[in-house]
């Protein structure tokens, strides 16, 4: 004890006791080994500041300048763009409410020209990307993705073209088979070497999201929403937008044709993915940043109750059920100053959803009554009311849970 209490006086061995006491509080005041690497190894992972967004708009002013002066064709021969676009800025604001006029969203995109076909003015670009957007009567959320979409993508330099393909007729919506048109109709126009798969209600956040495809394997870009706090829901997920080349599209079938309804056809693909032998890749989730735009859900998109079912034969069904096996009409296209809009007749839903029966029309034994209160009749409503809401309570933890189950039975 008494040589202990020697070598606690030496100012040297109370040195080393009070630097090894600092360096094991701050080991653990940043997390650990893994923390105190990447503050004093510089990591990779970007950072953005989302509380001070620009306007989605900056910096086109400097695109329509060169307007008067826009070369055609091969009169003039471009220097290469250059990567990255220095048109960029990073996270943007984002306006659900109120859109403009199609008009008015044209005049702010004078370089747009019909069918929603732009390239750069001044360089050539080094990516060609087509957006297919599966559509049916979602009038305001189209004309918010387009006031959004098209300044966000000509700041990235890339030559690019919007198609809405729009699902003809009251038959229940298949996202799905409208994207396999989508991806058909657009490669006959022209030889994309990238096709983004984007609904119409999400709104990209960060332009460093570039909108161009990984060589080899398919991509998921929003991989953190508002909807689910900015993360991703589960590992599988590959819903919202998402990119792939013309190669990966074929090698996996392209998207399954039997989803009628909301909801399985993304974690198909997903499937097919993996048993395509690719992988899905991601950027980094700050900068895979989107926004929904509020809806209630659509009639004619009700949920699809078969798609659990489904989803256990996509490993028998991916290769005869898809691309290759995609039938419909196109019953027109049309070059719109802000996108080609292509109608299809993608046929009936073979298991149409059961008609809800009309509502009862009032009667005296249900009268809303203090006679009534406690009749049969009135509790058995009640019953019924009381387990739609549990029901819907517990119906996104329920999708989650048989998604995770139906996924390891593919894999």
């Amino acid at each position: 004890m008494l040589c202990c209490g020697r070598a606690l006086d030496s100012p040297c061995t109370l040195a080393l006791l009070v630097g090894f006491q600092f360096a094991f509080v701050l080991y653990f005041s940043l997390g650990g080994f893994r923390s105190l690497v990447s503050v004093l190894v510089h990591s990779s992972e970007p950072e953005f500041d989302y509380s001070r967004p620009h306007d989605v708009y900056t910096n086109l002013s400097q695109l329509g300048s060169l307007l008067p002066s826009y070369p055609s064709g091969a009169e003039h021969q471009h220097r290469g763009c250059l990567l990255p676009s220095p048109l960029l800025v990073g996270p943007v604001s984002v306006h659900l409410s109120s859109p403009l006029s199609l008009e008015e969203i044209k005049e702010k995109n004078p370089l747009v020209t019909p069918g929603g076909h732009y390239r750069p003015p001044d360089c050539e670009p080094r990516h060609h990307t087509a957006i297919v957007v599966p559509y049916r009567n979602r009038q305001s959320h189209l004309r918010t993705l387009l006031y959004h979409l098209h300044p966000f993508l000509q700041r990235q330099q890339i030559h690019y073209a919007v198609y809405i393909v729009h699902q003809s007729g009251n038959s229940t919506f298949n996202r799905a088979k409208l994207l396999n048109v989508g991806v058909r109709e657009a490669l006959k126009e022209e030889d994309w070497g990238c096709i983004f798969l984007h609904d119409v209600d999400l709104l990209p956040e960060n332009d460093h999201n570039i909108y161009t495809c990984h060589l080899k394997y398919p991509t998921h870009l929003s991989v953190a929403m508002d909807k689910f706090r900015y993360r991703l829901p589960y590992p599988q997920y590959f819903g919202g937008v998402s990119a792939v080349t013309p190669d990966q599209y074929l090698k996996m079938n392209g998207f399954p044709n039997q989803y009628w309804g909301w909801g399985g056809e993304d974690d198909d693909i997903a499937a097919r993915v993996r048993l395509s032998g690719m992988k899905i890749v991601r950027p980094p989730v700050a900068v895979g940043h989107y926004k929904m735009i509020k809806h209630k859900g659509d009639q004619g998109n009700e949920q699809n109750p078969r798609r659990f079912d489904l989803l256990k034969h996509t490993r028998l069904n991916w290769k005869s059920d898809g691309l290759n096996s995609l039938t419909y009409e196109l019953l027109s296209k049309t070059l719109e100053p802000l996108y080609t809009n292509l109608s299809v007749n993608i046929g009936e839903d073979p298991h149409p959803p059961a008609k809800k029966p009309p509502p009862l029309k009032n009667s005296s034994y249900l009268a809303d009554d203090d006679n009534n209160k406690g009749t049969p009749e009135r509790k058995s409503t009640q019953a019924t009311k009381v387990e739609e809401g549990q029901l819907k309570t517990t119906n996104g933890s329920l999708d989650v849970a048989q998604k995770t189950a139906v996924n390891q039975e593919i894999v």
